[in-house]
């Protein structure tokens, strides 16, 4: 039976990502030797960073004045790092979701933080609007996809002030202006490369504004000046996120992915909405994310609930269990997961309907 990666992180990549990193793990470069034994700083591995920045600049139109680098740590790391970096006095944040919450929590320890607004009040299925952000703050935070709740902000905000975005699930879904952010960040593992390595895209002249001593590892300047090369980078992690960059340019590059987006969503959402035994947690259309599709059993279908799971799974459906602080279900559609995998899952949720009724 086909099985259909519904994982939200780590989660599916593109089969040319595994199969060329299955390679490299063998033979890399044609060195005879494995990518996990080779230096990190032969010229053969310097060439993979190289092509793999050069393409997030080709993907994502980055325009002059702005580094990439891959470091470690995760998405979370960079919770307390931009405030680190980039925070001087005060900053603002949109508390859209768990991991939102946490990127405030780390950056009240470097200064105030202004939450401008919160969907707290509502378990986070809605983003907020008309808020207004200060414009004496260093810069405004947002979390651009909700992968727990389901929620996404699907247009590039204009603030006025630094913007910085945590992009670790949506990165590479939808055509994005770099241009209107400070700095972008995101952990690889959803649509990128298997978990270990993050990105982080600065513009520089954000950089050198704060008043505190940095450690030169929590340091942007660091990992821009020795090209992610000041200590050992995840080696094996940045080759498949290079696999995966050079999937996404055959593939029509991020335009292209954008669109098929859409469709997988339509498709899904359109079935949550027309199905009895479901309904989406997220009520606003324009909210709803495209990558994290969030739902539960509708009112009086509750007790389906792991029937409907149990049942989904034997049908090849792997990974659809909602996050612990939700319940329900979670389909997440990122860039590798095909449209037929969303056409399967739509087939199970009719034939259990049928099932039901």
């Amino acid at each position: 039976m086909k099985k259909h990666n519904f994982y939200a992180g780590p989660s599916i990549l593109p089969q040319y990502t595994i199969e060329n990193t299955i390679a490299a793990l063998k033979d890399f470069a044609g060195m005879g030797l494995s990518l996990m034994e080779i230096s990190h700083r032969s010229k053969q591995f310097v060439a993979v960073v190289d092509e793999a920045v050069a393409l997030f600049k080709e993907l994502l139109n980055i325009p002059e004045g702005y580094s990439v680098i891959f470091v470690g740590g995760g998405a979370s790391l960079q919770f307390s790092m931009v405030p680190y970096n980039i925070l001087n006095k005060k900053a603002a944040y949109l508390n859209t979701g768990e991991w939102a919450t946490k990127a405030i929590k780390e950056a009240k320890l470097f200064g105030e933080v202004n939450v401008v607004a919160s969907s707290e009040d509502k378990q986070f299925n809605y983003i907020p609007r008309g808020y207004k952000v200060p414009t004496d703050v260093d810069y405004f935070h947002i979390t651009t996809n909700n992968t727990i709740y389901g929620t996404e902000i699907l247009e590039d905000l204009e603030v006025g002030v630094p913007l910085v975005a945590d992009m670790s699930s949506d990165i590479f879904s939808r055509v994005i202006d770099v241009s209107k952010y400070a700095i972008i960040y995101g952990g690889a593992q959803k649509n990128l490369a298997p978990a270990g390595v993050t990105f982080a895209i600065i513009k520089d002249d954000i950089l050198g504004k704060v008043e505190r001593a940095i450690p030169t590892m929590l340091k942007y300047s660091t990992h821009i000046s020795k090209e992610s090369m000041f200590n050992t980078p995840p080696v094996v992690p940045i080759y498949a996120a290079l696999q995966t960059l050079k999937w996404l340019k055959d593939s029509g590059g991020v335009a292209a992915m954008e669109k098929e987006n859409k469709r997988k969503a339509a498709l899904l959402y359109g079935e949550i909405d027309r199905n009895p035994l479901f309904r989406a947690t997220v009520p606003a259309p324009e909210d709803r994310s495209r990558m994290n599709v969030c739902f539960v059993m509708n009112e009086g279908y509750e007790h389906l609930e792991k029937e409907f799971n149990d049942y989904a799974t034997e049908q090849g459906m792997i990974g659809i269990k909602g996050h612990r602080s939700v319940g329900g279900f979670r389909a997440s559609l990122y860039n590798a997961l095909p449209y037929t995998s969303v056409e399967a899952l739509v087939e199970t949720m009719q034939a259990f309907e049928k099932m039901k009724k």
